[in-house]
């Protein structure tokens, strides 16, 4: 995300995915840190109460934990939670839409598999947290 949020849905459920997509491509492993707060409101320029709901969004759920005075840390089998629920997700809500789509533009799976993705932006690891 470079500062440009989808309107359809709120900005601290965006952070979440951000961070969630961040755990599942292996950015952020088990104990890792993730940005501060304070960090990530300002690089994204929201407010932090924001950035604090999505993050508290990942500690409700048990994915990171808040470890008072020093930060957020992505918990022990998060990626491996996260990995079951986000493919059942996928394909009970993303999948059909995305075969219909298939479908109708008569691809095949060549095609498909010879496209590179667009890359998915991550929050940056290796700044002050």
């Amino acid at each position: 995300m470079d500062g440009e949020w989808n309107d359809g849905q709120p900005i601290y459920r965006q952070l979440r995915d951000l961070v969630v997509a961040n755990i599942l491509d292996g950015v952020f492993a088990e104990g890792d840190p993730l940005p501060s707060v304070r960090q990530v409101a300002a690089e994204y320029r929201v407010n932090h109460l924001t950035v604090l709901k999505g993050y508290q969004v990942l500690v409700d759920a048990q994915l990171v934990e808040a470890r008072r005075g020093v930060g957020m840390f992505v918990r022990a089998g998060a990626r491996e939670r996260l990995l079951e629920g986000e493919r059942e997700r996928f394909l009970a809500e993303e999948w059909p839409r995305v075969h219909a789509t298939i479908q109708r533009l008569g691809l095949s799976a060549g095609e498909l598999l010879e496209r590179e993705p667009a890359e998915v932006p991550a929050l940056d690891p290796g700044t002050e947290r």
